[in-house]
């Protein structure tokens, strides 16, 4: 069984910054790409930020120069900074990880708000 518990989401003023966590704990035998989604109302779930078992990182266009994800492996936790938060940044964020080594399994995490104010 894996979890994975978010934390840092809320309300924002736009122009501001937050920063979410997301540690993963149970049968974690190999994590390899971590990553953070967000679903905002009526529209599809969409990537904003992935990083993978050796560090490489991929951003969506939309945070590209405002959003830095990062890992701590010994704390199976990934963690995602925004900053110049803007409303259009207002959705759902669901962490993502992949867990395996030749067969990779999809979690999800539950779900954080964020909201930003203009």
């Amino acid at each position: 069984q894996v979890q994975l518990v978010e934390s840092g989401g809320g309300l924002v003023q736009a122009g501001g910054s937050l920063r979410l966590s997301c540690a993963v704990s149970g049968s974690t035998s190999r994590i390899n790409d971590m990553g953070w989604y967000r679903q905002a109302p009526g529209k599809q779930r969409e990537l904003v930020a992935v990083i993978n078992i050796g560090g490489s990182t991929n951003y969506a266009d939309s945070v590209k120069g405002r959003a830095t994800i990062s890992r701590d492996n010994a704390k199976n936790t990934v963690y995602l900074q925004i900053n110049s938060l803007k409303p259009e940044d207002t959705a759902v964020y669901y962490c993502n990880v992949k867990i395996g080594y030749i067969r990779l399994t999809n979690y999800w995490g539950q779900g954080t708000q964020v909201t930003v104010s203009s």
